[in-house]
């Protein structure tokens, strides 16, 4: 696979199926979601409906089919944490290691410069022991494109009968100055 053949766009609500079909196998067969139940249609509509208000959600294609998505969210609801989001990013099983997650995050970095967001976290579940359900990978990945682990909650999440930690790491993308620009909600970008 090519990742030079394929494009980044934003993601419509009309995406909705197309992103529920990549997602779903991650809550049914792994821990890298902590969600036991695929979310229905109508409400993965209204997360993607939400999210775009203010944030960015953007999807990988080619040729019109959706290989992966990432967003960005409310990393805390206090208006002191206005600068700091959290970043999801989901790729098709089947396409995992081919690029793709960088350019959703190398897209999600440069849309949150945009609207002057300066902190980029990222809540990671963790194995102790990797199993057919979680491993490392995530953190491995988010490490190689600069994320610095910050801590863990251990056991705190209980999936497929076993107890998960879960890893916060973060992306610092720019200066943390006496007086911020203020953040840009996406929608106005």
């Amino acid at each position: 696979m090519n990742a030079s053949e394929f494009m980044i766009r934003k993601a419509r609500v009309e995406d909705a199926e197309a992103l529920l079909a990549i997602y779903k196998p991650y809550v049914e067969k792994t821990a890298i979601t902590f969600e036991y139940t695929v979310p229905t249609l109508v409400e993965f509509r209204g997360r993607i409906k939400k999210t775009l208000k203010k944030y960015p959600y953007i999807v990988v294609e080619k040729n019109g089919k959706i290989y992966g998505y990432a967003y960005t969210g409310e990393f805390k609801a206090r208006a002191a944490y206005g600068w700091s989001v959290e970043t999801s990013i989901y790729v098709d099983l089947e396409c995992r290691h081919e690029g793709l997650g960088k350019m959703l995050y190398g897209a999600i970095e440069d849309l949150s410069r945009q609207q002057n967001v300066l902190n980029l976290n990222a809540c990671i579940a963790y194995p102790r022991r990797e199993d057919e359900h979680l491993t490392k990978n995530s953190v491995g990945f988010h490490a190689h494109l600069g994320y610095k682990k910050v801590g863990t909650f251990h056991k705190c999440a209980y999936k497929f009968g076993t107890w998960y930690d879960m890893v916060w790491m973060e992306k610092m993308l720019g200066r943390h100055n006496a007086k911020p620009m203020p953040i840009i909600p996406y929608a106005e970008l």
